[in-house]
């Protein structure tokens, strides 16, 4: 059964519901979160998407992301979705929230009010490898310092939040 996502405005009221690739192919605003996890280092873990995911497959990216369910507040969909990919459970903390919409090669858009959230984690994740490919730690600025060199090993939505609000991706 194919999942749905929840149609939002601009301001995050809840419009509606459509299936996950219906609104990715009429490129509909969503909401959407991102997680962000730090280790003792402050190192970000990054993950690398899996090869089969239908948009963005082997890119690097943050954490974990996805969607919320209906009736699903962030914090725990950005939970159940970190413990689903990764392997493990930590707090988390939303530190803000954008807009983005970002075309894909295959014809699909991401057009997302993404939540993004922050935690910490300095244990070895257990990765589900029908989602991620591999994971890797690295500091911000080595993240930062590598988008621009490669920008094409990275996600539409990685590279945004890291060009507009780097400074605020911090676990204290």
């Amino acid at each position: 059964m194919e999942e749905n996502v929840i149609l939002v405005d601009e301001q995050d009221n809840q419009l509606g519901l459509m299936p996950k690739m219906e609104a990715h192919e009429k490129a509909v605003l969503h909401r959407a979160f991102s997680v962000f996890i730090f280790n003792t280092k402050g190192e970000l873990m990054l993950q690398q998407r899996a090869a089969h995911k239908y948009h963005s497959p082997l890119l690097w990216t943050n954490t974990c992301c996805s969607h919320q369910r209906d009736g699903e507040s962030n914090i725990v969909a950005g939970k159940r979705r970190l413990e689903e990919e990764m392997g493990f459970k930590t707090d988390l903390k939303e530190v803000f929230s954008f807009v983005y919409k970002a075309p894909f090669d295959n014809g699909l858009t991401e057009h997302e009010l993404d939540h993004v959230m922050v935690g910490a984690f300095s244990g070895e994740p257990q990765i589900n490898i029908d989602e991620v490919a591999s994971y890797k730690w690295m500091s911000l600025e080595a993240v930062k310092n590598d988008i621009e060199l490669h920008p094409d090993l990275y996600t539409a939505w990685f590279k945004i939040i890291f060009k507009e609000s780097y400074s605020k991706l911090t676990y204290a």
